[in-house]
């Protein structure tokens, strides 16, 4: 009878999960959504959708704004690549700010809304500045130097979007992300393959920006592909609007800063305290307590900061622990959430390698194209420089599709992991593949310059673009695995409280790396002026060295590999309290069941 009774509760529990969501998040109303008519891929399609239209807008300016800067504002080519650094270097590092407010303070939801509003403004206000008369870059349609008050409007504008893009980004990805649940079997297979679709989404934009609104640009106008840019992301906001009713959201949770100094004040107060060697005599919530995220287990890792989870008197009981200062006594899932980001600053610090590579196909592999022959072969129409980007945003798709639906299967049957191979190990791939994009990239390079020498007399005799093809599609492999590996790991790793700071997190390495690149321009150029006499950054591409440059970069990158290789082996995962939903990534071991323990795995 008891037997019976037991089993009757159980379905009834088992029930109550398929019905309901039970990760702490709310629907529309407020109230616990339901499974069926809220979350997975009903609302991350509505999600995905705005995407779309912010990387049309976004990549319809980023591709193009070193020929903007150029050709309209009349920059060298030094100037306007340091300036399109600064701008995509501050673009990937306002998520952090907008990343902190959505988990904080307004929630992602909310976030995403003031941000799209921001992008808007930046969007009408780059369009206008083609339409109203004292904007407009010149008085006539040829002129030596733009209007000063047009480049003021052009770049409040472009910094707009900026901002917009600093809220938009962490909190719209993270925010599809919510709608699956962790702990729910299907759900948490459906948010694996979310971050996948997520990028064949935004390739899409990208494609369509670098192909149809790249070519609005260079032959009908600036202004035209602006009206056309704000119809899109307007219209694409109106639809985001109406799947209002099938988002799951999730509260914001406060400053996550506090829990984490209250763990460093508490660790410094009882640094004289021993740890015992019994983890589970550390402080920690019952799950009944904790209602916000998941319990996190004990790690060997960083064991001084176990001291602030220490109970100073062992013989008090629980409720007079509780009652104790968080400034004097943490949890031990505080803790773990504190080692979580520690050990994330490495993994991030050897990956800016990699984004210097990456910003490289938006920069430089365009300018390149500029003064290479684009004509399509048997036509005369002649290809804008800033759609052979359209090569990345294809590899991309190519290989995220290939990857998803070929790759996975096969490497879950051989490695028993439940995402074919690990996060870290998906990085490490497509760090590989921007190494072989440098090597490529200063090949062909030398190639070009050869074959202007050789020609320099004739200015209709210039290498074929097709030329630079394989370092744009080289380019786009190892974004669909070190990229898309990015945003996993820093959704899936950080505090269940962060998850928005964690895909800023993953924007500041290209944002970051941005800086890096521009600094790595002047150092290069300064050096090999003092040692030959000559930089490797000249006024045009001609008079330049870039090949050299690349050469520098996959040196830079192979190293870089060695040392993330090495910290990788080290890394520990995030590891889940039993009871919890497993989604912490495996490596080679056993995949449990979402009541199972979890293990740590390694990068190998």
């Amino acid at each position: 009878m008891e037997h019976n009774k037991v089993d009757t509760e159980l379905q009834d529990s088992y029930d109550d999960q398929q019905k309901w969501v039970l990760d702490s998040s709310t629907d529309s109303r407020g109230k616990i959504p339901l499974r069926s008519r809220t979350g997975a891929w009903r609302a991350a399609l509505f999600i995905i959708g705005i995407e779309f239209s912010e990387r049309l807008s976004y990549f319809g300016i980023s591709t193009n704004l070193v020929v903007y800067l150029t050709t309209i504002l009349h920059q060298d080519l030094k100037m306007a690549v340091k300036n399109a650094n600064y701008w995509s270097g501050v673009t990937a590092l306002m998520p952090l700010l907008g990343g902190f407010i959505a988990d904080a303070y307004l929630g992602r939801y909310a976030t995403v809304l003031l941000a799209t509003t921001v992008y808007l403004m930046g969007l009408i206000l780059l369009t206008l500045s083609w339409f109203i008369p004292g904007l407009k870059p010149c008085h006539e349609n040829m002129c030596v130097e733009p209007r000063k008050a047009h480049e003021i409007a052009f770049f409040i504008a472009i910094y707009l979007i900026a901002i917009g893009t600093g809220g938009h980004k962490p909190s719209l990805e993270s925010f599809g992300a919510d709608q699956f649940e962790d702990g729910h079997s299907q759900e948490r297979k459906m948010k694996m393959s979310y971050f996948n679709w997520w990028n064949a989404g935004l390739c899409a934009g990208i494609f369509t920006a670098v192909t149809v609104i790249v070519y609005v640009e260079d032959r009908i106008g600036w202004g035209v592909a602006g009206i056309i840019l704000t119809i899109v992301m307007a219209t694409s906001f109106f639809i985001f609007l109406i799947g209002k009713p099938f988002y799951r959201y999730r509260a914001p949770s406060g400053s996550p800063l506090t829990p984490m100094l209250q763990v460093f004040v508490a660790a410094i107060a009882k640094r004289h305290l021993s740890c015992p060697s019994d983890s589970s005599l550390l402080h920690e919530l019952t799950k009944e307590e904790y209602t916000k995220g998941r319990l996190l287990s004990s790690t060997k890792s960083l064991k001084f900061l176990d001291k602030a989870a220490v109970v100073e008197d062992q013989n008090e009981n629980t409720t007079t622990a509780e009652k104790q200062s968080a400034w004097r006594l943490a949890t031990v899932t505080k803790v773990e959430e504190v080692k979580l980001l520690i050990n994330m600053i490495p993994i991030w610090f050897f990956t800016l390698a990699f984004g210097v590579c990456a910003t490289r196909s938006g920069t430089l592999f365009i300018k390149q194209a500029m003064i290479m022959d684009r004509r399509i072969i048997g036509t005369t129409f002649i290809v804008p420089p800033a759609s052979l980007f359209s090569l990345v945003a294809l590899s991309i798709i190519i290989t995220v599709t290939i990857y998803e639906r070929v790759l996975v299967p096969l490497l879950i049957r051989a490695t028993g992991n439940e995402r074919g191979i690990s996060i870290l190990q998906r990085i490490g791939t497509g760090m590989v593949f921007s190494l072989i994009a440098m090597i490529i990239a200063a090949l062909v390079e030398k190639k070009r310059l050869d074959y202007t020498k050789q020609h320099h007399m004739s200015k209709t005799m210039t290498l074929s673009a097709i030329w630079l093809a394989p370092q744009f599609l080289v380019l786009g492999v190892a974004d669909a695995f070190t990229l898309v590996g990015l945003q996993e790991y820093f959704y899936d790793q950080v505090p269940d409280s962060m998850r928005s700071l964690g895909i800023a997190f993953y924007l500041s390495v290209l944002g970051a790396a941005s800086f890096a690149n521009n600094l790595l321009i002047t150092v290069s150029d300064h050096l090999a002026e003092e040692i030959s006499g000559k930089g490797w950054f000249g006024k045009d591409l001609n008079s330049s060295h870039l090949d050299r440059f690349y050469w520098m970069l996959a040196a830079l990158t192979g190293a870089n590999m060695c040392f993330f290789v090495m910290v990788a082996m080290k890394y520990t995962y995030k590891s889940v309290q039993p009871g919890f939903a497993v989604v912490a990534d495996r490596g080679d071991d056993d995949v449990e069941t979402a009541t199972g323990t979890c293990n740590t795995s390694k990068f190998t």
